[in-house]
């Protein structure tokens, strides 16, 4: 017979297991609740579909024009604006040309609501429009979603690499980091910002190993969303508003410079705010993903590593200084050059 002692434990634990049941039941219920009432207040605000940048910026300046394709989600449309010039694509496009005094034709590929999954259309048209850079921006619908982070990530991953192979560069920013907007209450809100900084991570890390560049958008919509709340984001308070677009294209303006190749070593170290870093890629993507305007790119491995027989890939992380970018709208006559 056994003791009753010796039942004791046994008992608690199953206790214990009942307990810990009723709790994960209970905070899955009230993360039901919430995802319920974040989705109820972001639309319950109707947005008109952003205008479409498409088109040439400074097409009077000489030289042989930059194409650029914008491709992702409602974060690289603009999703929530009403006027052209403060679209990512045209803030993106306007700048590049400013900076190098080029014409630059834009081709905005991007669609609202888009996935990663559906990145190989949007591949496709840049390859055919053959575009010189390709600026991506995807990752939050897919968190929204649920979507299994290796999955998401393996999409776009595939779509770099043939981009890359096309003779296209890269630009990626990363996943922003979905914990800071405000509909999203806690804690609902530590699991979306735990989610998408992982998908952040792993997009860093796959992106370079296909041969291109990340830029960390994980804090975009960070501290000073935060503190100004009002002014950073939409009137759905999901998306962000005219100065939150502008932020975002400020940072992308020089890494896809940077990418083209039309900015050498001395330009590239007047954009570095906090230096240049060289770190395995797996330090470098969790350090990035918590830094905005954070660009990372393959480099070779360090001497003072080699020497310890250290090898694999490893990457330059860099800090750059966020640009004011004018406003243009673009010019559609396709003849202009």
């Amino acid at each position: 017979m056994r003791s009753r002692r010796r039942d004791l434990p046994t008992k608690a634990v199953a206790v214990a297991a009942g307990g810990l049941g009723a709790s994960l039941l209970g905070l899955l219920a009230v993360m039901a609740a919430e995802a319920k009432f974040a989705h109820a207040a972001v639309h319950a605000v109707e947005l008109k579909p952003p205008p479409d940048a498409t088109g040439w910026y400074g097409h009077h300046r000489p030289g042989a024009p930059i194409r650029v394709a914008l491709l992702g989600d409602s974060s690289a449309a603009g999703y929530g604006l009403e006027e052209v010039e403060e679209t990512p694509g045209a803030l993106l496009a306007s700048g590049i040309s400013e900076q190098t005094g080029r014409p630059v034709h834009l081709d905005e590929i991007a669609v609202v609501g888009a996935l990663s999954a559906d990145l190989d259309l949007q591949v496709d048209q840049a390859i055919l429009l053959r575009a010189d850079a390709a600026v991506i921006l995807i990752g939050a619908n897919d968190v929204v979603r649920l979507k299994r982070p290796r999955t998401s990530v393996s999409h776009l991953a595939h779509a770099v690499r043939r981009l890359q192979e096309a003779g296209i560069q890269v630009v990626v920013g990363t996943c922003p980091d979905l914990g800071t907007v405000q509909p999203i209450l806690p804690p609902l809100r530590q699991m979306a910002r735990a989610w998408s900084r992982r998908v952040a991570a792993e997009q860093t890390v796959r992106t370079i190993q296909a041969g291109g560049r990340t830029l960390s958008l994980a804090d975009i919509l960070g501290a000073e969303f935060r503190a100004q709340p009002g002014f950073f984001f939409g009137p759905d308070k999901f998306h962000p508003s005219a100065a939150g677009y502008a932020a975002l294209a400020g940072v992308l303006v020089p890494s896809t410079l940077a990418a083209l190749g039309l900015v050498g070593d001395e330009a590239t170290d007047v954009e570095i705010v906090r230096g240049r870093v060289v770190l395995p890629i797996a330090a470098a993507a969790l350090r990035a993903v918590n830094r905005p305007g954070t660009e990372l790119g393959a480099t070779a491995v360090p001497e003072e590593a080699r020497r310890f027989g250290i090898r694999g890939l490893w990457v330059t992380l860099r800090r750059r200084r966020r640009r004011a970018l004018h406003r243009e709208a673009p010019e559609l006559d396709e003849t202009a050059n």
